[in-house]
């Protein structure tokens, strides 16, 4: 028995031949480049050595350096495994003219069988069916060219010296020829150090099979035949043994075949004989001999039962068939059940198998019954590198039956959880659950040819990418975070048990029974007002900048559902929460609309349309307008609330005709400013209001809805204008104020005197301030002085005590507004606006103390504009042309001044160019003029003028953009907002959904030792545990360690800070005419300019983007660019020097 054996090779099959050594005792060498030198097969040997650099060249294939290693540790024989130099003849002969043990066939032999054209005569000579082709090697191209004209296309071209399918190339077509055999003669020289290729007949539809053999002193035996048909370019993906579609007579011929090869050449040691059967004619023909062990040697082991390494070791010892267990006679060699390897490597199938490498985060391996793994730097932590092969690790499974055997595979795969790397998991699944795998209907171009194998959805690998997400914010914090108090004091929410009722009151179902038209007059017909909800929209829009997220929605729905069933509506959806939900929250708006529908589904959802705006803050081309509002209805909208930011009825007629064809409820809306009661208005008068009703009565409105967006309706003028209404309409009337004046509960109270039909109130710890008056104390009122609402108190006090501990997890989003303020009578800025025109003011630098500047300046631009109703997105540009003139220090004289140069926002020159319509009135004209320039204004509703959108085509777009499946409502949302919902897919892509997360893991992460339970699907928890962070290292990143289900794991994550440039930027100068300086903070979005071009006063430079605003810089003097000082997504400051021109 051998007492020492070194390993000449590495990865698996080294560990493999090490397990094998130990168990009967045999010392072990492991040799080792310098980066395997942490590698298991090196950590599990007696003794290792390093024989060289990274380069296989210069380790694995350097014989002087291996017969170095040899002499060093004493060894007295070799085990070459797979791959390197196993079939190298020079190297063997090398050892045995050193009296060293080659586990392995002899060099002649290597040599007899490594040429494929030598085997291929001896097979010939032998009565074995060969493939036609060359009788030997060929170099030469004419001699290849008039070779496949003999014998016809398609022909294969191999290495003479190879296998792997390396140097191998298939040729189809003559044109083809000469390229693909100049490449593979230099693949041949490039792995085996030898060009010469030879040329056989290629078969369409041919099985790979494979036969192992032992061979000793005495006989030769076959251990069966393995399938290894299933195959990508030419390289084995699965193995499995037996081949299961051969008849026993054909098995046995083919057996037969291989251990008549092998006697003839007096073959030594373990080898495969290969060949092609042709599944169509029945017959198979020699293909080579690869005198080594295989990778695939698992599978015949399992069905077999015999350990190929140690077989080999004994029949290098000199042992004879027979003479020992591992080396047992032809009769006692029986196929038991079915076996399969898959190979596991690192490649990426979504990126056309390119190689991966990188550390691995996670490593969670199959196990169980019938499942084997052979592997080497397979666990987490391990590293894997670029320079070698990228098996990763093979999985082999056994059982009695085949169905049972891929069944277990199935499962063996799916229980991997691999992360830090890519790997081909998902395509080995694809492939072992692909219909004629399982009925046995492939061959050796199955994989290359077979597209749905590829029609794969790659892993979702959610808890690296939630884990991803929190370490980020651990490392960097939340960027709407930033610069805010921070919030130590989350609470975990409470949430309310809801009793099932059997009574309750179910309005989709009355509206869905009666249709808009009579359920509109069974809500005239009340005898007490009802009440709409708004918390779950504009409440925390105006109390709390939007930032409500999903799960805290979702939570309660269940609570009004069953406990407050008399409301007329859930307000919830719709308005600035779209896009912010996807903007600043990373959900999908339709879903929270789903989730709500699925717990609330007898309470109607309400939602804010922007008539031509839809949701968004620019006119839509009608028939996205149309395609937005069916999408909204078919995902459970039951009333649509449709305004005009400017009251035009024009802009909401398309809005309002597809709500009645969807056979929703139509709220048609007259947006409130200024004061009815008011002798010297001469502009907003109660005729002008009146006129608008009857308007909307014709256009078509189940509704009439007073959105009085700023708080502005006191309660004289509130109950002047329900009574005229009433004088005019039958329609229900729809009362909506906000509280920024403190006094709107009297408005509310005097609109419910006039019998106003609806009004819109919050939860009590959600109301007052910007928002609406508190729904309990109104209730209350109510109950004692006016018709009973039929609202149970109790449960209003419970909803507000949610809401409370909710509110305090958005601590930091909470507006420095203590209290009701006079001012709104000034300024008139909507509630909705009035916290988000703050983060605004705040992300441009401007403080709190400054916010009565911004209010006042607020007013002044209103005036300048000529006093306009101000509702999004007519007050948001109200707002940007404010916090502009802040920024760069105009007053309104020098907006006036035709002679200022002004970069207006471009909402701004949206605006006065007419894009969201004409105010009434009309618009300043000589600013109009400023603003404009050589623009020409649009006379026509921007709807008329607005191409129609190709929705296929863009539906298709999107998927090819995105890379992913889209539906409906995914295309409404990116027609809406582009750039928004790509950013919220790349969030999604790279953390996974993120609404899953808790609102204090989402804003703050997670904190130090604490636990936490985190659902990322039904009966899936993670149950995580942040431990602690490491200093920034050189490269900028730093090591966040969680225990993760049990398990640690470790990210790095960038330090954003630290890496950040910390190169200053030059800032323009005041007096100098060539320099354009930012005239705001924000982000680079376009640059339509580069370096050498000419320029003309008033042209295009680039747009700045900050928050939802974007400003475009145009060139103030003619000239050429001399340099462009940024690039697009560049964080610039304010008087950053942008562009010289000269």
């Amino acid at each position: 028995m051998f007492k020492k054996i070194l390993i000449a090779n590495r990865g698996e099959i080294a560990v493999r031949i090490i397990r094998a050594c130990k168990e009967w005792g045999i010392a072990t060498v492991a040799v080792h480049s310098d980066v395997d030198r942490d590698s298991m097969h090196v950590r599990l040997a007696d003794e290792s050595v390093c024989i060289g650099s990274h380069q296989p060249a210069n380790s694995y294939l350097n014989v002087p350096a291996l017969m170095s290693a040899i002499e060093l540790t004493k060894a007295e024989a070799v085990h070459p495994g797979y791959g390197f130099l196993s079939e190298n003849a020079n190297f063997a002969k090398v050892l045995e003219e050193n009296n060293i043990k080659f586990i392995g066939a002899s060099s002649k032999l290597i040599k007899m069988m490594g040429d494929k054209i030598q085997a291929k005569k001896i097979a010939k000579e032998h009565g074995l069916p060969v493939i036609e082709g060359s009788e030997g090697g060929i170099t030469n191209i004419k001699e290849a060219k008039e070779l496949c004209k003999k014998i016809g296309f398609p022909v294969l071209i191999k290495a003479s010296a190879g296998g792997g399918g390396k140097g191998m190339k298939i040729v189809h077509k003559e044109e083809e020829f000469e390229t693909l055999f100049s490449t593979a003669k230099s693949e041949a020289q490039k792995y085996f150090g030898n060009d010469e290729i030879y040329i056989e007949k290629f078969f369409q539809n041919p099985r790979h099979i494979e036969v192992q053999v032992l061979s000793g002193k005495n006989r030769t035996v076959h251990l069966h035949e393995r399938d290894c048909s299933v195959q990508r370019r030419h390289q084995k993906i699965i193995e499995r043994a037996p081949a299961h579609f051969l008849e026993n007579k054909t098995r046995e011929e083919i057996c037969n075949a291989a251990i008549k090869i092998a006697k003839q050449v007096k073959y030594f040691g373990a080898g495969t004989v290969e060949f092609l059967f042709d599944k169509k004619s029945g017959e198979f023909y020699f293909i080579e001999v690869n005198p080594r062990i295989q990778v695939e040697h698992t599978v015949t082991e399992e069905v077999t039962g015999i350990d190929i390494v140690k077989a080999q070791i004994k029949i290098a010892e000199g042992e004879k068939i027979g003479s020992h267990p591992s080396l047992p006679k032809q009769d006692d060699i029986h196929l038991n059940g079915f076996a399969i390897q898959c190979r596991v490597t690192t490649e990426d199938p979504i990126n056309n198998f390119m190689p991966d490498y990188g550390k691995i985060m996670t490593y969670r391996s199959a196990a169980g019954f019938g499942v084997r793994l052979d592997a080497a730097n397979a666990s987490a932590g391990s590293i894997i590198t670029p320079y070698y092969d990228s098996l990763l690790v093979k999985v082999t499974t056994w059982a009695k039956h085949q169905e049972d055997c891929i069944k277990r595979m199935d499962r063996a795969l799916r229980e991997f959880r691999i992360r830090g790397v890519k790997t081909n998991l998902v395509f080995l699944e694809s492939l072992i659950n692909n219909k004629d795998f399982l009925e046995g209907n492939y061959n050796t171009n199955f994989v290359d040819t077979k597209k749905e194998l590829y029609a794969y959805n790659p892993q979702k690998d959610r808890a690296s990418k939630i884990v991803s997400y929190l370490g980020n914010i651990i490392v960097n914090g939340h960027n709407d975070i930033s610069g805010r108090a921070s919030n130590n004091s989350t609470v975990e929410v409470q949430i309310p048990i809801s009793n099932i009722k059997n009574e309750k009151n179910n309005y989709v179902k009355d509206l869905q029974t009666l249709g808009p038209e009579k359920f509109a007059k069974k809500i005239k017909d009340t005898p007490y007002t009802l009440i709409t909800d708004t918390t779950m929209r504009d409440a925390h829009q105006s109390l709390l900048a939007t930032r409500m997220r999903t799960d805290d929605l979702v939570n309660i729905a269940e609570y009004y559902s069953e406990n407050l069933s008399n409301l007329f509506s859930l307000e919830c959806w719709g308005g600035a929460t779209f896009d912010t939900s996807m903007r600043f929250l990373k959900e999908d708006p339709w879903d929270r609309l789903a989730r709500l529908n699925k717990r609330a589904p007898n309470l109607l959802k309400q939602m804010l349309f922007r008539g031509s705006n839809a949701v968004g803050y620019k006119n839509y081309p009608d028939n996205v307008v149309k395609h937005f509002i069916k999408q909204s209805a078919e995902a459970g909208i039951d009333v649509f609330r449709v305004f005009d930011s400017l009251n035009l009825i024009d802009n909401m007629r398309v809005a309002i005709d597809e709500v009645r064809n969807q056979n929703k409820i139509c709220e048609g809306t007259l947006c409130y400013t200024n004061d009815v009661t008011d002798p010297n208005e001469k502009i907003y008068t109660l005729k002008y209001y009146i006129d608008l009703v009857k308007e909307l009565e014709k256009a078509g409105a189940h509704i009439i809805a007073i959105k009085d967006m700023a708080g502005l309706a006191k309660p004289n003028a509130i109950k002047k204008l329900v009574n005229e209404i009433k004088q005019i309409t039958n329609l229900p009337i729809h009362f909506h104020t906000h509280d920024t004046s403190g006094t709107s509960s009297a408005s509310v109270l005097a609109a419910i005197e006039e019998k106003v039909d609806i009004v819109d109130l919050a939860i009590d710890s959600m109301s007052g301030l910007t928002s609406q008056p508190a729904l309990g104390s109104i209730v209350s009122i109510m109950k004692q002085n006016h018709q009973d609402p039929k609202l149970d108190e109790e449960a209003i006090r419970t909803l507000s005590l949610y809401w409370e501990q909710v509110r305090q997890n958005y601590h930091a989003f909470e507006t420095d507004f203590k209290g009701g303020s006079s001012d709104v009578y000034l300024h008139q800025m909507p509630g909705g606006q009035f916290t988000n025109l703050k983060e605004q003011a705040r992300s441009l630098g401007i403080t709190t103390d400054k916010w009565g500047m911004v209010a006042n300046k607020y007013a002044e631009v209103n005036e300048l504009f000529g006093d306009i109703v101000k509702v999004t997105p007519s007050s948001k540009i109200v707002g940007d042309m404010a916090l502009y003139m802040i920024a760069n220090d105009l007053s309104k004289e020098d907006v006036l001044d035709p002679k200022k140069e002004i970069s207006f926002p471009a909402s701004v020159i949206e605006f006065f160019k007419g894009e969201i319509g004409i105010p009434h009135g009309g618009f300043p004209k000589e600013l109009q003029k400023k603003v404009l320039g050589d623009t020409k204004p649009l006379t026509k509703r921007p709807g008329e003028v607005l191409e129609s959108v190709n929705l296929e085509k863009e539906f298709k777009n999107l998927e090819d953009e995105i890379g992913m499946k889209v539906n409906q409502t995914h295309l409404a949302s990116y027609l809406m907002y582009p750039k928004v919902f790509k950013d919220y897919v790349d969030h999604f892509k790279e953390f996974s959904d993120t609404s899953i997360l808790s609102t204090e893991l989402f804003f703050y992460g997670p904190q130090q030792d604490k636990e936490y339970t985190i659902e990322i699907d039904k009966g899936k928890n993670l149950i995580l545990r942040y431990l602690a962070k490491s200093e920034v290292n050189s490269n900028g990143k730093c090591s966040v360690f969680f225990e993760i289900n049990g398990q640690p794991r470790t990210i790095d994550i960038e330090n954003k800070e630290f890496s950040k440039n910390i190169t200053q930027r030059a800032k323009a100068d005041d007096n100098n005419l060539d320099h354009v300086g930012s005239p705001l903070p924000g982000q680079v979005a376009k640059i339509f300019v580069q370096s050498g071009s000419k320029v003309i006063k008033g042209d295009k430079l680039l747009v700045i983007e900050a928050m939802k605003m974007e400003t475009t810089i145009n060139a103030d003097k003619s000239g050429t660019i001399k340099s462009i000082n940024v690039a697009s997504g560049d964080n610039v400051e304010t008087k950053d020097l942008l562009v010289e021109i000269s």
